[in-house]
């Protein structure tokens, strides 16, 4: 296991309750992606791409970005480089009813999601 990825698991415990859920709307993601990532079971190396979102989700401080991003780069040499960079994230909160029932909260919860990154794929195609 390589320091970053046993850097996750501390990481995680250190922040409060709800931050998987946020993660995981921040990355476009589902919890359990965000469950594998700080799981030390798992071999998984976080994508490149979520690094950033990552960070200001979890209010990583610079000096942490730094240790993080120097343990990351020598565990996958290259692995930042190589990946398209991305884009700034934002978050939008939105107010919808409590359907009562964990599964379907879920569901609403992943369409709304889905919703927003079809709307970017379109709006980002239009000519200005």
């Amino acid at each position: 296991m390589t320091r970053h990825e046993r850097r996750r698991p501390q990481r995680d415990r250190n922040r409060p309750s709800g931050t998987r859920g946020r993660l995981a709307i921040a990355l476009g993601t589902n919890r359990s992606f965000v469950s594998q990532l700080v799981n030390p079971v798992y071999a998984m190396p976080i994508p490149a791409q979520h690094l950033e979102t990552i960070f200001e989700v979890c209010h990583f401080s610079p000096a942490e970005r730094e240790a993080f991003l120097a343990a990351y780069d020598r565990a996958h040499p290259g692995r930042r480089d190589a990946g398209e960079p991305s884009a700034a994230m934002r978050v939008i909160s939105l107010t919808v009813p409590d359907l009562g029932n964990a599964r379907r909260n879920q569901a609403v919860d992943a369409m709304m999601a889905e919703t927003a990154r079809q709307l970017v794929r379109l709006v980002a195609a239009l000519k200005d």
